[in-house]
């Protein structure tokens, strides 16, 4: 049984879509309440702002890829293995928000008071990623080839999923991420 949309959850769910189709500057609150039927005043009761909206956006999914990446840190596996398993987190995330997604690569750097903390989180990411690569290379598992361009190439396809994905209704998530990781994977394997 699906849980029920909070209001809040909704607001933020709703200002997501518009976020991805104008942009974070371009949407008001009024085009918010507009979208949702409601009076502008109405949102503050469940919001404090617009910022607020971003900032669960983007902090949530942030903090949803970095629990993933310490999973995959933390596990037992060979280094194409753990590349697989963040494929499989990438398109988990991007298929169930596509909107957030946008807002993550699109807005974050309008994110005010979270703006230092996402970066950590973004970097700490990143840099799990290439610990994940350098011990692929390292075993034998991987080209010895760049680090970060191997994170790059494959960062940069992972990354804008949300831009794909809606169009896309027919591939299954575990499809999508076996493709993925066959053709962004098996380019690096040894």
């Amino acid at each position: 049984m699906r849980k029920l949309e909070t209001r809040k959850e909704e607001i933020v769910r709703v200002a997501a879509q518009l976020f991805k189709e104008k942009g974070y500057s371009a949407v008001t609150m009024r085009d918010l309440a507009a979208e949702m039927g409601i009076k502008a005043a109405s949102l503050y009761n469940h919001i404090t702002s617009k910022q607020d909206i971003l900032q669960t956006i983007i902090i949530s999914l942030a903090e949803e890829f970095t629990e993933g990446m310490n999973k995959v840190i933390r596990s037992e596996k060979s280094s194409i293995e753990k590349l697989k398993k963040i494929v499989q987190l990438h398109v988990t995330i991007a298929s169930a928000n596509t909107n957030g997604m946008a807002s993550l690569n699109t807005d974050w750097m309008h994110l005010e008071d979270q703006l230092e903390y996402y970066l950590k989180l973004r970097n700490d990411y990143e840099q799990n990623f290439l610990v994940i690569i350098k011990e692929g290379v390292k075993n034998l598992e991987i080209k010895s080839k760049n680090p970060e361009v191997i994170m790059f190439s494959m960062l940069s396809t992972l990354r804008s999923l949300y831009l794909w994905l809606p169009n896309k209704e027919d591939v299954s998530s575990s499809d999508l991420a076996l493709h993925l990781s066959e053709i962004l994977i098996e380019g690096i394997n040894k």
